[in-house]
């Protein structure tokens, strides 16, 4: 009998144990941090040993350390609208057929279509309070300079303090342009051509060999003027223009302003920690580092070794312990799951005008932002919920950051849409030890809007296949990147297809240093059928969408423009600094 009895009370215990953990894995709170353009070897729990980034590594020692976790896209517009969604960034129109991959201007209609269901919708839906701090480059306005159809408030956030495109050189004096080599290339020899062209034919008119209508003549000679000074006025108020920082609706500083911009966002975040601690909450912190311009606050300057890049790294390491510190202040650690990753791989080609190398570290991995090369999509995945999931493991399963849709959409208790694809898998399987197979068996990698490789992880076996059907001609050859163009493109004449395709097999070769040959892998031909009939399925579950990324959706247009003041005074207002802040925000 007292065995009995002890045998019913250890029942009871665990079914209570159970019941406290299932109770604890459903609906916490999540803070999502996403850095932009770092490399997975800048971190310490990636192998960095020059590089301070304490407060980071503190998530892998207590948390999930993912080592092949893959970003959709190595471009910054179609991975972050993958990450929302949860879909390749080819289903959402948001993967560009142009040269162009991703948002250049505040004032382009292009962005996330409303019909696509964010994360953010579903978890406001379930009663979470939800912000965006950072950066966003999901598109703001569709026909009108106050419609925000495209803007986070409209993609299911509470609370918006950012940016609306990215951090550029253009947008801090003194860091170069992104932007003046590509307009020089493309317009000089266009404007050469019609100037000779207008002074052959007036000379033409003048000495009487050929009667050219003056007024056809005038016409074209006042259409180059107005097109010459609309480029020189955009190019030189370009930082006002699209360099500005937005609460909600309203900008509230233009242009943006570098000083102390790291702790302003931080300190938002821990604000909104703070406000909402006693419910569930969703916080995106998207930070503006690594991407150039490069910047640090004076207590990071000139502190890390590697210049002012390694300073920017870890000044975003402290905001991260700033946040951990919060949650553990408000005594959240246990209700809170906390995700870190980068949007791409660092951006190698970054160097500065006078030299400095202003991009990160890839590790052992090839290439880095724009390539599908494991450079350019192998990023830093690191998850922590202190007492649901594995502390101090190890994961070196194919992931994406596709997979944080559904699984925080299941973790609020949410419905998963059921009227689309939904390519993204729940991680928590794998994060809590109960399943040790990705479900990812195949992943598909996008240059811009074009299938560029396929990653293929057969069930019983720890080879990771890897097939590239084109890849980019680098410059100079014997380089890691294009360096000539300061980035790599998709097209003819930029790129090397292969027939037959590329072949690695990432569980030996990581580096993607050998292709593998008929003659050096006995299957071969069988892992190239599979994966062609893994690309059909694949593309007969695409549909036609608008492209948003279309150069009519691209281009600057004036009528969208948004401008705090006006734009003869240059679009200029400071209410961040000057201390006109609201101290109580919605959300």
């Amino acid at each position: 009998r007292k065995k009995m009895k002890m045998l019913l009370f250890l029942i009871f215990c665990q079914c209570a144990i159970n019941s406290v953990k299932t109770h604890s894995a459903s609906n916490p709170n999540v803070i999502l941090l996403m850095a932009d353009d770092l490399g997975i070897g800048d971190l310490g729990c990636y192998g960095n040993r020059t590089l301070r980034t304490p407060n980071i590594d503190r998530l892998a020692e207590e948390g999930v350390t993912l080592t092949q976790h893959i970003a959709a896209s190595p471009l910054c517009t179609p991975s972050r609208a993958a990450f929302l969604t949860g879909r390749y960034p080819i289903r959402s129109g948001m993967a560009a057929f142009s040269r162009v991959g991703v948002f250049l201007f505040s004032a382009s209609s292009g962005g996330l279509p409303s019909e696509e269901i964010t994360f953010s919708r579903l978890l406001k839906q379930r009663g979470y309070a939800t912000a965006l701090i950072g950066k966003w480059h999901l598109g703001m306005n569709c026909e009108s300079s106050n419609d925000f159809c495209h803007h986070p408030l409209s993609h299911g956030f509470d609370y918006f303090y950012g940016l609306t495109v990215t951090n550029f050189r253009d947008c801090k004096p003194g860091q170069g342009s992104v932007f003046l080599k590509g307009v020089q290339k493309s317009l000089v020899i266009p404007i050469q051509i019609t100037g000779i062209t207008l002074v052959s034919l007036a000379i033409v008119q003048y000495i009487g060999l050929l009667k050219v209508p003056f007024q056809a003549l005038g016409y074209c000679l006042v259409i180059t003027a107005i097109l010459l000074v609309g480029l020189i006025f955009f190019f030189s108020h370009f930082r006002h223009l699209n360099c500005f920082l937005m609460r909600n609706h309203q900008i509230i500083q233009q242009p943006l302003s570098y000083e102390n911009l790291t702790e302003r966002l931080t300190k938002e975040a821990m604000q909104f920690i703070g406000r909402n601690s006693d419910a569930p909450f969703l916080l995106v912190l998207s930070y503006l580092h690594v991407h150039t311009a490069l910047y640090a606050s004076k207590n990071f300057r000139g502190k890390s070794k590697h210049g002012l890049y390694g300073d920017a790294v870890e000044e975003m390491d402290w905001s991260v312990g700033q946040i951990l510190d919060v949650l553990e202040k408000y005594n959240l650690n246990n209700k809170t799951l906390v995700y870190f990753t980068s949007d791409q791989g660092a951006h190698v080609e970054e160097i500065s005008s006078s030299g400095e190398v202003h991009g990160g570290y890839n590790g052992i991995y090839r290439g880095g932002k724009s390539m599908n090369w494991e450079g350019g999509i192998r990023v830093p995945g690191l998850l922590r919920w202190s007492g649901v999931i594995q502390a101090g493991a190890y994961i070196d399963e194919p992931t994406s950051n596709m997979d944080i849709f559904p699984t925080i959409v299941k973790l609020a208790e949410a419905q998963l849409p059921s009227d689309r694809i939904i390519d993204g898998h729940d991680l928590m399987p794998l994060l809590q030890g109960k399943a040790t197979r990705s479900k990812h068996e195949f992943l598909f990698h996008y240059c811009n809007a074009y299938l560029n490789a396929v990653r293929w992880h057969p069930a019983n076996s720890d080879s990771v296949w890897k097939v590239f059907f084109f890849t980019p001609n680098f410059s100079p050859e014997d380089s890691n990147g294009c360096y000539n163009s300061h980035v790599c493109f998709c097209h003819e004449g930029f790129i090397t297809q292969h027939d037959p395709p590329l072949l690695f097999d990432l569980s030996r070769d990581p580096e993607e240093k050998v292709p593998l040959t008929p003659e050096t892998e006995s299957r071969f031909y069988e892992i190239l059928r599979v994966v062609h009939l893994a690309v059909d399925n694949h593309t007969r579950s695409l549909h036609a969408v608008p492209d948003q990324l279309s150069w009519d959706n691209l281009l600057w247009k004036p009528w969208l423009q948004l401008c705090c003041s006006s734009l003869f005074q240059s679009c200029y207002c400071d209410y961040d600094s000057e201390g006109s802040l609201l101290e109580v925000h919605s959300g």
